[in-house]
């Protein structure tokens, strides 16, 4: 099976085109509802999008760039705020819009605001909008981004891109060390941007007066190609995943072997084999390089089905169990407290009904419908689309009894 582009790799990366001056061609761009809003965004701040084959786009900067990100594009998705900090730095005047996305808890953008503001812009919010002018363009500084839940990844890549065409040196201290914050800085690198230190908490950057035109390849999906192994661990499978970003699944990884996932390194991906049992497991979710907060439902899914007793704390959106209640639906025995989920294991779930109500539950819930006996119908799952291509086709492929239905696809 291969493994589509990285959603969270592409969506930043788009958005720093902004900031670039000549082309941009971009490869392994994946199919998805997200990236279509996100091409739709920047096409409406005056670029051109051209795809160039089936997953590849060239993007041309705007010759009268309209500053204005509206609420219709950016309220879809949470990525739409990473636009900010290109425009501002690039054109010195910004107007976009709070973002919005998944309903996975609050998500505040105080700490871009902060950071954009220590690099001299001066910023207001209203009627829902974020106003940001820096007239005399932006200088370095020094900024912190580390918030109550650890470091904001969105917000390390929008400051990242405006600190690339400040002037001066920056410095970024609490920095996201996630690989697509490391693939985003990748990517100005190779435009131009003097970068060091992505990886670790602290990054460094020095202010270059131009980003050159440039051509990159986009990772492949750690989070679609976790999922994909907790789907063959759930239904008793196995799945050979090419591509598989191995090196970025570590903490992953080690808790599906622990759970009683098998694994080999193949030529090219990674191998994964059901043992006849699943245990049970603490999981934490943290910023990486330990468990991602969007695989906890997918995880949550799986340890319904372990022998013994799981706890499931989310760190840092501790609203994330919109899930919970679905999952029950299936005869799952989960008590919550607070932001820690108790699982007992169960022998067997049974196919229900259920309502999908974001992204990273839409596929937990059809993980789980996988191995429930009888029918499962999962409603509402435009969420899925927004971050899994094709994901009823691959899961066919695979062997699963899996349908798109017209009901299901408009939701209840």
């Amino acid at each position: 099976m291969q493994c589509g582009g990285s959603k969270n790799a592409t969506l930043p990366v788009l958005a720093s085109a902004l900031a670039v001056s000549g082309p941009v061609e971009l490869q392994n761009v994946p199919r998805l509802q997200d990236v279509d809003t996100m091409l739709e965004l920047l096409v409406s701040l005056g670029m051109r999008a051209t795809p160039t084959a089936p997953h590849s786009w060239t993007l041309h900067p705007p010759t009268h760039a309209t500053l204005h990100a509206d609420y219709r594009l950016v309220s879809q998705m949470r990525a739409g705020i990473c636009v900010l900090g290109p425009l501002l730095t690039r054109f010195g005047n910004a107007v976009v819009a709070l973002p919005g996305g998944c309903r996975i808890g609050h998500r505040p953008v105080d700490l871009h605001l902060r950071g954009l503001a220590a690099l001299g812009a001066e910023i207001e919010i209203r009627e829902g909008y974020i106003h940001a002018r820096a007239a005399s363009g932006l200088r370095g500084a020094e900024v912190n981004l580390l918030g109550s839940a650890g470091p904001t990844v969105t917000g390390t890549c929008n400051l990242l891109v405006a600190c690339a065409l400040a002037r001066g040196s920056s410095v970024l201290h609490g920095a996201a060390r996630e690989p697509e914050v490391q693939e985003l800085a990748g990517f100005l690198s190779s435009a131009g941007a003097q970068i060091s230190g992505v990886g670790t908490s602290t990054i460094e950057i020095s202010g270059v007066d131009a980003l050159q035109s440039v051509c990159h390849r986009l990772p492949a999906d750690r989070i679609e190609a976790a999922t994909l192994a907790i789907a063959a661990l759930i239904t008793g499978g196995q799945v050979t995943i090419q591509d598989a970003p191995v090196e970025h699944m570590q903490s992953v990884l080690d808790l599906l072997s622990d759970c009683g996932g098998q694994f080999s390194r193949t030529e090219n991906g990674l191998h994964i084999r059901a043992a006849d049992r699943l245990n049970s497991s603490s999981i934490l979710t943290e910023p990486y390089p330990g468990i991602p907060t969007d695989l906890q439902a997918q995880l949550m899914a799986l340890m319904c089905l372990a022998e013994g007793t799981s706890r499931v704390t989310e760190t840092i959106f501790p609203e994330r169990f919109h899930h919970v209640p679905e999952l029950i639906r299936l005869g799952a025995q989960i008590q919550r407290h607070g932001n820690t989920a108790i699982v007992e294991g169960v022998s067997s779930l049974s196919g229900a009904p259920l309502l999908a109500t974001d992204l990273r539950a839409s596929a937990a819930l059809v993980l789980a419908g996988l191995a429930a006996c009888g029918t499962t119908e999962v409603h509402r799952i435009s969420h899925l689309d927004r971050g899994y291509q094709q994901f009823d086709l691959k899961l066919r492929s695979l062997g699963a009894r899996i349908a798109r239905t017209a009901e299901s696809a408009a939701g209840i």
